[in-house]
């Protein structure tokens, strides 16, 4: 088996993480998040077709009667259609009447108002801090799995690059101004998985070569688990991005953000089980002597 210099790009690799982690929380800083209509409110309009709907034409219709940020999208069938507008002015019976109605102008089939609700942004702030809390939870419980599972500094290690694999997806939205909304937050809690998955399988072959390995420092033992690992860890990347791509071009615009930030969480999180945890631990002193269980003696008072 060919044994690959990982930890020797270790520093470079503690860099390019750096930089990635700092634009993510600046862009969040400032920029925040486009978050969708699940958080900030709006009106949601069901309307009917005669004929399948073309959604690129809805959408064109829309932005040129002025509602940019609106969303549409089939719901059900191929001729119901679901609008989904950021909070406006007026009476929701208004707007969902002049939306039917430019609709009507544009489309060579009748077009019929089926239902018209209101999500108020109270019900937004619920599920943003309940968002929030349910991903501080998830990461809660993942440390102390991995405390328990295996050792402290590989706690600390697997939880840093939960962290960072968070941090910067959720940046990704940021700075591409992408929306954020209840899709995309199942995509992140996914990502949380994902990558604690793949770096619960390079902690193990770590703890078992620091056992098994009886010449060799850290850094080489951690080199020659990675390189171990890497094969498996490679598929698993490959096929899983694969099944994402066809998402993202063939599932239409209501899980385009959800495959967007599963992509992006796959890619950093298969970096960040290389380099971040394993790069954690070697920074907090991983060794052999983390791994010796002192047996107690037995001692035999009979005379």
């Amino acid at each position: 088996m060919t044994v690959l210099d990982f930890m020797g790009k270790r520093k470079l690799a503690a860099v390019f993480s750096s930089i990635l982690l700092v634009a993510s929380i600046v862009s969040l800083a400032t920029q925040q998040l486009s978050l969708g209509l699940d958080f900030t409110g709006g009106t949601l309009i069901e309307v009917g077709y005669e004929q399948p709907a073309n959604l690129n034409e809805i959408r064109g219709t829309l932005e040129a009667a002025g509602y940019d940020d609106a969303v549409a999208q089939n719901y059900g069938k191929a001729t119901d259609v679901l609008v989904r507008l950021a909070p406006q002015e007026g009476e929701k019976e208004s707007i969902a009447n002049n939306i039917v109605e430019e609709l009507n102008k544009t489309s060579s089939s009748e077009v019929t108002l089926r239902r018209v609700e209101f999500v108020g942004p109270q019900v937004g702030d619920e599920l943003r801090d309940q968002s929030g809390i349910a991903m501080i939870v998830a990461l809660g419980v993942m440390m102390i799995y991995i405390l328990f599972r295996f050792h402290f500094k590989f706690s600390v290690g697997a939880v840093a690059a939960l962290f960072h694999d968070v941090i910067i997806t959720l940046g990704f939205f940021s700075i591409f101004h992408i929306p954020f909304d209840l899709t995309v937050l199942a995509a992140v809690l996914a990502v949380i998985g994902y990558s604690l998955n793949d770096t619960i399988v390079v902690s193990d072959r770590i703890r078992e070569n620091f056992h098994e390995m009886r010449k060799g420092d850290a850094v080489q033992i951690i080199n020659v688990s990675l390189s171990q690992t890497l094969g498996r860890t490679l598929i698993t990347s490959i096929t899983t991005l694969l099944v994402l791509v066809a998402l993202f071009v063939f599932g239409g615009e209501l899980i385009k953000g959800f495959s967007i930030a599963l992509m992006v969480g796959v890619l950093i999180g298969t970096y960040s089980s290389i380099y971040v945890a394993s790069n954690i631990l070697l920074a907090m002193g991983i060794c052999k002597e983390d791994f010796i269980h002192v047996e107690a003696e037995v001692v035999d008072d009979r005379p």
